[in-house]
């Protein structure tokens, strides 16, 4: 549970590649030298984490490309105190930069494991969620809904409806959506019935798990 000078260097130059694929939001690229990516990750892979690459962690997930966890941000445009709903808890990473950014996070994670572990994991290393639960994103979160801000980190096959109708109007949802490759893909809600689309060229993710949480 330490971090290092080295982890520290390592993590600007991390921040350096990012920027130089092409973020721009300052506030994103802080959060990306601020945060210990190294303590997100399973032992084996701690060398590698100040690498701009996704790698295995429990549950056959994987923690995100720093460049995609980047790029889903800085499209969420966060503002201080806005409420975001993040699908797709996961290690915690993504989490840990929403909360950085001072954001107040709702997190679902549909693997129990990984919720857990994550649950107890993220408050030691100084990041906490306003709310985590083990659930499935398919269905939002409706009891703290409206959101200023949705996050889906996991390739959805279709735009699930409960997360557009959880959205505030003026809101944002960032979502990849397809099957094998997904398309980054931004929501901004413009009135109860409007959106707005706009699509961001090709990713891929684990996918978002159909079934119901157990």
């Amino acid at each position: 549970m330490h971090d290092t000078p080295k982890h520290k260097g390592l993590r600007n130059q991390l921040v350096k590649t990012v920027e130089s694929k092409g973020i721009r939001d300052k506030n994103v690229l802080g959060a990306i030298s601020n945060i210990p990516r190294h303590l997100f990750m399973d032992s084996g892979f701690i060398d590698f984490a100040y690498q701009d690459k996704a790698f295995p962690i429990a549950a056959d997930q994987t923690i995100s490309q720093p460049f995609t966890v980047a790029f889903q941000t800085e499209l969420l445009q966060i503002n201080p105190k806005d409420k975001v709903l993040e699908i797709g808890t996961g290690s915690g990473y993504q989490t840990a930069v929403l909360i950085d950014l001072k954001a107040e996070v709702y997190s679902i994670e549909r693997q129990k494991e990984l919720y857990e572990k994550t649950k107890k994991f993220l408050p030691k290393v100084g990041y906490v969620a306003k709310k985590l639960k083990h659930g499935d994103g398919y269905k939002g979160w409706s009891e703290y809904a409206p959101f200023d801000k949705i996050i889906v980190t996991a390739g959805a096959p279709f735009v699930p409806k409960p997360l557009l109708s959880q959205l505030k109007i003026g809101g944002r949802l960032v979502i990849p959506v397809g099957e094998d490759v997904q398309i980054m893909t931004l929501f901004i809600r413009k009135d109860k019935s409007e959106f707005e689309k706009h699509e961001f060229g090709e990713f891929r993710f684990v996918p978002m798990l159909k079934e119901s949480a157990k």
